[in-house]
């Protein structure tokens, strides 16, 4: 058998390497820090996420690869190519604005939220999207996957005496378990059909299974697909988002709805298009089903929200997630129908990065809000723009993006950019259905912009927004007014190749 080449090539593997060191360093410091100086374990959780997405910059003259096969070179477990630098600025960038918001959080939670556990859970939940991308075999992917899921549970049930964090957590755990489960199951299948982990060896020889071994690829084929349907919250995997959103504290809630599905996706394209190009027979009618289910599901459930007077700002956004989610399914599924799947995957690239951008930003605005209203209603916002005008607007161009609306220019590009993927490949009626879930999705979005510039019920409150708070509210407007202005930043991606 060959062994692993034994150099390691440091500077490819650095981003998720920093975040994880950084997590070691915070969890052994805060055994000697006093309560009073706890506050600095955030700063320098902010500072090592920003060191690790700055080690970016160094990986964009080439591809680079290591833990490579002696026999073979070309077949390697990490891969730092394109999309791996692009997926890992998304998690690395969207962590970092988790950060920012959980440093104000942790210091209004009355130490509620031990800090020491909760800023190594979240530096190790980030190591482990950021390793995801670039996982080129099937033993690698299902490590970072679990590395990325198991501390996010316990963030999610992180908060002492709550039950409905609890719940969450426990709702997120069994969920994510049986999808991980369901996954190990088609991978050990793939393996038994093939003899190979690493994908591009997967690829090739999947194509030339035994007779009497494809129906049990095909079953491999189909498991993985379902647990990594899970990861993205796919309808019907998609019932533990609104309560887990809901239950848990608001910068967990922000990081899940940004990085969690950035782990997802791309665990899903590396499977589909790098390891079963050849199913794509398969996967590409599945996920066309599952997007259409998702961007329905997750539309009308945010339109129930209505029916309820007090119903929970960050619940629709548990639910608009679910129906983004549905919109970034489409390309993946047009993948498999295209003749150019780089460019489909491009598409969704190109809309999980103005994705990232703005709903993060929404969060951001709703953790100002619900210092002061801890229930954080949809009401509660009613006259924020007299009380807050800043505020407002951000929140009103957020939401206007998520609509694809101007002036949330990069919002509409990005839409359609995706239904031009689904029209490219063949599959009109998943883009009918989803410009319907577009304008059904304007509903929810308009009446939440238009509250905001409506008389406030009684005295407009000032709400104090502290410095982290202020500065994840600013890098987020900043990120989307720029790419309004410029949306051929993200919108490259889906003219050219990731991979």
């Amino acid at each position: 058998m060959s062994s692993l080449v034994q150099s390691v090539d440091w500077l490819a593997v650095a981003p998720p390497t920093i975040a994880a060191v950084v997590g070691l360093v915070v969890l052994v410091a805060d055994l000697f820090l006093d309560a009073r100086r706890k506050a600095l374990l955030g700063w320098v959780s902010v500072a090592g996420l920003a060191v690790a997405a700055l080690m970016l910059l160094p990986l964009l003259d080439g591809d680079r690869a290591t833990f490579c096969m002696s026999g073979d070179p070309h077949l390697c477990s990490y891969t730092a190519d394109r999309f791996t630098l692009v997926i890992q600025f998304l998690v690395l960038g969207g962590a970092l604005l988790a950060a920012l918001l959980s440093v104000t959080a942790l210091e209004d939670a009355e130490r509620r939220i031990p800090e020491g556990e909760f800023w190594f859970l979240l530096l190790s939940s980030a190591a482990g999207a950021a390793l995801l991308p670039a996982s080129r075999d099937l033993a690698t992917l299902v490590v970072a996957l679990e590395v990325a899921s198991l501390p996010a549970f316990a963030l999610v049930g992180l908060r002492y005496g709550d039950k409905r964090s609890s719940e969450a957590a426990l709702k997120f755990f069994l969920s994510s378990v049986t999808a991980t489960a369901v996954s190990l199951m088609g991978i050990s299948f793939v393996y038994a059909s093939t003899g190979s982990l690493y994908l591009t060896q997967i690829a090739d020889r999947i194509q030339h299974v035994d007779g009497q071994l494809h129906v049990l690829a095909q079953t491999g084929v189909v498991l993985t697909l379902v647990g990594f349907a899970f990861k993205t919250a796919a309808v019907p995997f998609h019932f533990w988002v609104p309560d887990t959103y809901v239950g848990a504290p608001l910068p967990v809630a922000a990081y899940l709805s940004v990085v969690g599905k950035a782990v997802g996706f791309s665990g899903l394209i590396l499977v589909t298009v790098v390891a079963l190009p050849s199913y794509s027979a398969v996967w590409g009618p599945a996920l066309a089903a599952l997007a259409c289910l998702t961007m329905t599901v997750g539309n009308v459930g945010a339109l129930r929200q209505q029916a309820t007077r007090a119903y929970s700002a960050v619940r629709l956004l548990a639910w608009s997630s679910v129906g983004q989610a549905g919109y970034l399914l489409v390309p993946i599924a047009a993948a498999g129908y295209s003749k150019d799947a780089q460019k489909a995957i491009g598409s969704t690239v190109a809309y999980a990065l103005m994705y990232a951008a703005v709903n993060l930003g929404a969060f951001a605005v709703a953790a100002l809000v619900g210092r002061t209203r801890t229930l954080n209603r949809i009401t509660d916002y009613r006259g924020l723009y007299a009380s807050n005008p800043l505020a407002a607007l951000f929140l009103a161009f957020f939401l206007l993006c998520l609509a694809g609306l101007p002036p949330g220019i990069i919002g509409l590009f990005a839409k359609v950019t995706v239904f031009s993927a689904a029209v490219d490949a063949g599959l009109g009626w998943l883009a009918v259905v989803m410009a319907v879930n577009v304008v059904i999705a304007l509903f929810y979005y308009l009446q939440w912009t238009a509250l905001l510039f409506r008389a406030p019920d009684g005295e407009p409150e000032k709400h104090r927004v502290p410095a982290p708070l202020t500065a994840a509210i600013a890098l987020t407007a900043v990120l989307g007014v720029a790419l309004s202005g410029a949306p051929q930043l993200v919108l490259r991606f889906s003219a050219a190749g990731l991979f």
